[in-house]
């Protein structure tokens, strides 16, 4: 049986072209955030320079309030796999630090991340999962063409990432994006190809590889956003607006 699929509105050009002006925007962001990180730095103060660099540059950070999430920018640690929220926490060198952000230009939104080791000295697991993460980024970019469906890209993830001896973050994946952060379809790390909504001009994903070192199982912090692997071992992860 195929899998129900949902219908959304394709973007005009103008449109994305908006929208590829916000991603540009929020990959000089990342950049900037990335290269603040460091032994000592707190994520609180991460989050400082996020905002700081959003709003300097005409846009809104999309994270902030959303469904009352306190801070302009997502900072995940070595075992938390997404949404870490900034706060007095000291980064150290060698930790796996995962920066998730996104803005709004002229109402329209761009989510994208990336994740680093401080110091650049990573230990081998991390430096695996880092370059299995980046693979498997590309491998979900490469299968979103038009003609082909949303169960390609997570099989196209998927065949990055299994093969390795990670695992993909249990309920947890990419999303259509417009005018709002979140917006049909689904986009599973996983799948299988053919399956779901056609790919066609004008549809825009955020793609979202998630990679454990191990369990695929995840627990959620008292804060109520921090998601942490259930075995304690780290997490690595990158997103993209296309």
């Amino acid at each position: 049986m195929h899998q129900r699929v949902a219908t959304f509105r394709r973007k005009r050009p103008e449109e994305v072209a908006i929208m590829a002006a916000a991603g540009v925007i929020l990959g000089d962001c990342l950049d900037h955030v990335a290269g603040c990180v460091r032994d000592g730095v707190t994520t609180g103060q991460l989050n400082v320079e996020a905002e700081g660099f959003i709003r300097n540059h005409g846009c809104t950070p999309s994270f902030l309030g959303y469904n009352g999430f306190p801070s302009s920018i997502c900072i995940s640690v070595n075992d938390e796999a997404v949404h870490g929220m900034p706060g007095p926490r000291v980064i150290r060198d060698g930790d796996l630090v995962s920066l998730d952000c996104g803005l709004i230009l002229d109402g329209w939104q761009s989510d994208s991340g990336m994740s680093l080791v401080c110091g650049g000295d990573a230990d081998e697991e991390s430096a695996r999962l880092l370059e299995v993460t980046r693979r498997a980024l590309e491998a979900g970019l490469d299968a979103a063409r038009v003609g082909n469906h949303i169960g390609d890209i997570g099989a196209a993830v998927q065949g990055v990432v299994h093969p390795a001896g990670f695992s993909l973050l249990d309920g947890h994946g990419g999303h259509g994006i417009g005018r709002a952060m979140h917006e049909p379809p689904h986009v599973p790390n996983t799948g299988i190809r053919g399956q779901g909504n056609e790919i066609r001009p004008g549809l825009v994903l955020a793609i979202e590889p998630i990679v454990n070192a191990g369990t695929s199982r995840y627990r959620l912090h008292a804060d109520g956003w921090t998601v942490s692997t259930a075995d304690g071992r780290r997490s690595c992860y990158f997103e993209h607006t296309v």
